[in-house]
């Protein structure tokens, strides 16, 4: 087992530091112009409190930093990745990829929704939240309060019915894995990876104790 030195884990800090940055940096070029835009286009979003224009702008920076941060960190670990872990790694990421590419659109879109589905949930709350209010903010007779609590429930409703469907996804996706589980046997292929390893650093070491005698007995004769 490898443990993290101290480099590494500041190397891995570093990079999830530059990756929240980044997102927020990205989701503050997103959301401010978008804001902006609203806030001169339409009468009514220039009437709503600045306490929600402010929360439909961290509801697109929050996301954007947190997945961004993670992303810098995985690459970061995958930079550095050394010997027989490294190669079951890459071993289970061309299987990955021969997978996905033996896969028709359909069972890409539900794999891409299987894997995905945080987001989609996160992002289908969002839009629902923007449509519904678009709709409701039409109305005159309303106030708005009363308008930014019935987006809300709509926005709630829908939420629901997406989480209804990603829990049906996810047990269809456990009863397809309990039904074609398989044993997992990436031990036996590092254990071969760390002797193939082995078998190359002897054969380098006596390629080399044989270069060494070479000159000595040259030089004797």
């Amino acid at each position: 087992m490898k443990f993290a030195t101290e480099e590494e884990l500041a190397g891995h800090h570093a990079a999830t530091v530059r990756g929240a940055i980044e997102g927020i940096i990205g989701g503050l070029a997103i959301s401010l112009p978008a804001t902006w835009y609203a806030n001169r286009k339409w009468a009514y979003f220039r009437r709503l409190p600045p306490h929600l224009k402010a929360l439909g702008i961290v509801l697109v920076v929050a996301p954007c930093y947190a997945i961004q941060a993670e992303r810098r960190g995985v690459e970061f670990d995958k930079s550095t990745w050394t010997g027989a872990g490294k190669a079951e790694l890459e071993r289970e990421e061309r299987l990955e990829e021969a997978k996905w590419s033996s896969l028709d659109n359909k069972a890409k879109l539900k794999e891409w929704a299987m894997r995905n589905q945080y987001k989609i949930i996160l992002g289908s709350w969002a839009a629902s939240m923007c449509v519904a209010g678009a709709i409701v903010m039409r109305n005159r007779y309303q106030s708005t309060p009363q308008k930014v609590v019935q987006a809300r429930m709509w926005a709630q409703g829908l939420t629901i019915g997406v989480l209804i469907a990603a829990g049906i996804l996810t047990q269809t996706q456990r009863s397809q894995s309990h039904e074609n589980r398989s044993v997992d046997h990436s031990w036996a292929h590092i254990l071969e990876e760390q002797e193939k390893e082995e078998k190359e650093r002897e054969l380098r070491l006596r390629d080399l104790a044989r270069a060494g005698k070479t000159p000595a007995a040259a030089s004797s004769s």
